[in-house]
């Protein structure tokens, strides 16, 4: 038995032994130094790379990816994507190669613009909606509400407020956004990890798909070729219509750093227009780059509607085609506001 134990010790030394061996060979011989400052560089700048080399190794040249795209030492930040990137360096030296990383963080270049509103006209609301995803399609309002053994899909009236069609989600689901692409209705859950596709005209539920790297469901708007979704934080997926695949995503950031909580989504004039949650305005992005360009401040109009005990804070951004205007709500909100946007 002594015997065993002896050599079961020794077994496990040469074990750990090896496996510190491995982790130090993975260590790289090489630094990224970058000129920015603290991490972070804005977009309008120009990103410098240099390698520290630590071993002073004789290097035969050097190849960097930005985000996975090809750079030299010096690249101008403008066509890129806002939001923490990566930074990869491979290291071509005595017929050897290392690869090395590193992040920065870039910025957008200008504080958003701020705007505010004027009230075109009000309309009735359901009290009892807890509303999180609101789109038009065909001058008729939809509407995607929340809570679990609540949730719905509703057509409605938005002049007079009648439903004119409404579906239930299962009790187990919180709905979440929805948006309108191709005669289908598109409604998310929120931490159900499925959506759900529906027929526009009878409200069939279709099919249904899972999320990709995104968690949760929150958002959910579209660009007539691309599906938008949000999931409560700073990320925006962008999803294949067909497929439902997260294809790629963009991270909202202003001049100062990340906007989190990214929740109701609506696509107006080639922007996103994004509720907060908690907060009562509607950030205004930039879907090529996640620049947050303007936010619009509606904290005023939470005092226009009845105050009861379950009301709740903004949520619901839509806008008409037809009439060229932008309707907003909010959770247990009982009007629908109307509303030209107007910067300060």
């Amino acid at each position: 038995m002594d015997t065993f134990k002896h050599l079961l010790i020794i077994s496990l030394s040469i074990l750990f032994s090896a496996c510190g061996s491995n982790t130090g060979q993975n260590k790289s011989d090489f630094n990224i130094n970058t000129n920015a400052v603290k991490g972070d560089v804005s977009n309008n700048e120009t990103l410098k790379l240099s390698i520290e080399n630590k071993k002073n190794h004789t290097v035969d040249s050097i190849s960097y990816t930005l985000n996975g795209k090809k750079i030299g030492e010096s690249v101008s930040l403008d066509d890129f994507r806002l939001g923490k990137q990566t930074i990869e360096a491979t290291v071509y030296f005595n017929n050897e190669k290392q690869v090395t990383t590193t992040t920065v963080t870039i910025l957008n270049n200008e504080a958003p613009n701020v705007y505010t509103y004027k009230i075109i006209k009000e309309y009735p609301h359901d009290i009892s909606s807890y509303t999180q995803g609101l789109e038009f399609y065909n001058d008729t309002l939809y509407e995607g509400t929340g809570q679990r053994g609540e949730s719905k899909l509703r057509k409605i009236d938005y002049r007079t407020g009648t439903v004119l069609k409404s579906v239930d989600l299962a009790k187990e689901y919180f709905g979440e956004g929805i948006t309108i692409l191709n005669h289908k209705v598109y409604q998310l859950t929120w931490q159900g990890g499925v959506g759900f596709v529906y027929d526009i005209n009878t409200f069939e539920k279709i099919n249904s798909f899972k999320y990709g790297n995104s968690k949760e469901g929150w958002g959910f708007c579209n660009d007539s070729k691309i599906l938008y979704k949000s999931d409560g934080t700073e990320n925006i997926w962008l999803l294949n219509p067909e497929t439902l695949a997260e294809e790629d995503h963009i991270q909202v950031y202003t001049n100062k750093g990340k906007i989190v909580e990214i929740n109701e989504l609506e696509w107006i004039n080639g922007d996103i227009y994004a509720n907060r949650w908690q907060k009562d305005g509607v950030a205004i992005i930039n879907p090529k780059n996640g620049a947050v360009t303007g936010v619009i401040d509606f904290s005023p109009l939470k005092k226009l509607v009845t105050q009861h005990e379950k009301l709740d804070v903004l949520n619901g951004i839509a806008y008409n085609p037809k009439t060229k205007t932008i309707f907003v709500t909010g959770k247990y909100w009982d009007k629908l506001f109307e509303v030209d946007i107007v910067k300060k």
